[in-house]
């Protein structure tokens, strides 16, 4: 009887040691946006903008810079985060963004869909603006006291027509980037030239295009690899318990 107990004991114990080895497996890491939607979370409205982007060929290291636009009541603050490190997955993801708006949250109700800068959470919205019919076509204007939001989605250059929004809306949860494809993003006409980006060579920018899709793929299948091998131990390790059987 007490060996029968002993050997039960020690296969429950066996058993909830790799239910532990399990959960020691490769852990989903917070990225630098999760990071500042987590410190957002009292905040109802806001935008999150991908401002900048960049490599270090010295560091081989990956860069984002954000816009964050919140509202909190009538007023909206503007500001522009430090350079945050990404991983070659997240850059990959994000590498046709530049410019665009890649986290909304509007009244508690949280987006990751990919957006023009401005039309999740102003543009369209008649608490801060109106269409404006001028020569037959309609062009979203923003009241005077919201005025500094033209300039901050570039509106000043760069009108929003009620079509360009309607077909936003029209794409749904779908990431948009304008009628013509490339009217938003790190190639769109739209997009503002200024930035650390921008100033780098075009030879530059096509080789880190080359190299994060590679570097991506490749992290992407060890990081699956990773998963099938921890999850081919549990599951022999798993067998290996159930035969030792109980009450022999």
């Amino acid at each position: 009887m007490k060996t029968t107990i002993f050997k039960s004991f020690t296969i429950a114990l066996m058993f909830f040691g790799l239910l532990s080895c399990s959960s020691s497996g490769p852990k989903y890491t917070k990225t630098a946006v999760d990071k500042l939607i987590t410190k957002l979370s009292s905040t109802p409205n806001y935008s999150i903008i991908l401002a900048d982007m960049d490599y270090s060929e010295a560091k081989n290291s990956y860069q984002h810079q954000y816009q964050i636009i919140k509202n909190v009541g009538e007023e909206i603050s503007n500001e522009t985060t430090e350079w945050f490190n990404v991983s070659d997955i997240f850059f990959d993801k994000h590498k046709e963004d530049l410019g665009m708006e890649i986290v909304s949250k509007k009244d508690g109700v949280l987006s990751k869909k990919v957006a023009p800068a401005g039309y999740s959470n102003y543009i369209g919205n008649e608490k801060y603006g109106r269409w404006n019919n001028s020569g037959g076509s309609s062009f979203w204007e923003f009241y005077g006291k919201y005025a500094m939001l033209s300039s901050m989605f570039r509106m000043t250059m760069y009108p929003v027509s009620y079509g360009m929004y309607g077909g936003y809306r029209s794409y749904r949860g779908n990431s948009y980037y304008g009628s013509a494809g490339q009217t938003y993003g790190t190639r769109g006409n739209y997009t503002s030239k200024t930035t650390r980006w921008d100033s780098k060579p075009s030879t530059f920018k096509s080789r880190v295009r080359s190299r994060v899709t590679q570097s991506a793929k490749a992290s992407k299948t060890r990081a699956s690899n990773r998963r099938s091998r921890s999850s081919s131990r549990y599951s022999r390790s798993s067998t290996r318990s159930r035969s030792g059987g109980f009450g022999k």
